[in-house]
């Protein structure tokens, strides 16, 4: 890969404004737009992963939207296979990549090009199912701190399907995630970006943000699109039905809590996933951060001053 390839990976927590400055970029350097957000990628979920609309995208393409149905599986394996082609394909046009979202594991898998070869089947994911149903995913998280303590780690107990999927990586392989991680991470990267992440000086205003966006995501038809996914005969258990958002508005629609809780619950929730994206951007020292509340006139022409790229303000 030529390192002289021109992409721009804009980054960052949810409602940060990734979205505005990656099309502002993309339309100042005859780019287009790559998502990186692991939910984004399914189809009839809008409102809910906050899908830029045709409005926002201002005209310019973007790749890597609405390629999964919500009953799929999808990896970062699989991700990182189809955006690199998206890249690929955008480079080989002359036009540059503008790679944008909030996934930090997908943003840093596709550009250091790590290897996923799938894992062959021999029925251990079946039998890890049928120890959950009897055992709990307690235990499961137990044994799986007990092998690869680092993974068990940052993988809270809801997030059951990467529990499962540890395990049956670990039994699989003989080898844990984090030692095939580690493995990866020794591998020149394919890609030399520049980073922008956007950040907030004081937390509270990210925080109050993403309070008004859940709040809009009700105004915009949240809940009838839950409604809708359901009656397609989507399962509530699909990993797309997981996300923040939809998981809540299922309970209530069932039930088993009040509208308003799921509400606070969503809020709540999407703050915390903010807290961790923040943290696991920061990791990366290429990144060069940006306060949402500067002129996006100045964002840009920030990125394209770190590019080494002559340009005329307007």
């Amino acid at each position: 890969m030529n390192t002289c390839d021109r992409i721009v990976c804009v980054v960052g927590p949810t409602a940060s404004g990734k979205t505005r400055l990656a099309v502002e970029l993309a339309k100042r350097l005859d780019g287009e737009v790559v998502s990186c957000d692991s939910m984004q990628l399914y189809r009839s979920m809008d409102v809910g992963t906050a899908k830029p609309t045709a409005r926002e995208m201002q005209g310019v393409r973007h790749h890597m939207l609405d390629v999964a149905e919500p009953d799929e599986d999808f990896s970062v394996g699989r991700y990182v296979e189809m955006a690199d082609a998206c890249v690929q394909d955008i480079l080989s046009r002359g036009k540059t990549v503008i790679l944008a979202g909030g996934t930090g594991l997908y943003a840093d898998s596709l550009i250091a090009g790590r290897s996923f070869a799938p894992f062959p089947a021999t029925g251990k994911r079946e039998a890890l199912e049928a120890r959950l149903r009897q055992e709990g995913v307690q235990a499961l998280h137990t044994e799986l701190a007990a092998v690869d303590p680092e993974t068990a780690a940052r993988l809270p107990l809801g997030d059951v399907r990467r529990i499962l999927r540890a395990l049956e990586v670990y039994q699989e392989t003989g080898r844990t995630i984090t030692q095939h991680n580690e493995e990866t991470k020794r591998l020149p990267p394919r890609y030399h970006p520049v980073w922008l992440g956007m950040t907030f000086r004081d937390r509270a205003d990210l925080y109050a943000r993403i309070d008004l966006r859940v709040e809009q995501m009700l105004e915009q038809g949240l809940v009838a699109e839950v409604e809708r996914l359901l009656a397609r005969g989507v399962p509530d258990t699909a990993t797309a039905m997981q996300a923040i958002g939809y998981k809540e508005i299922v309970q209530a629609l069932r039930g088993q809590t009040t509208m308003d809780e799921a509400v606070r619950l969503i809020q709540q929730r999407s703050r915390n996933y903010a807290k961790r994206q923040l943290t696991w951007f920061r990791r990366n020292p290429e990144l060069h951060w940006l306060e949402q509340t500067l002129p996006l006139d100045f964002s840009a022409t920030f990125a394209l001053a770190l590019l080494h790229i002559p340009f005329f303000a307007p």
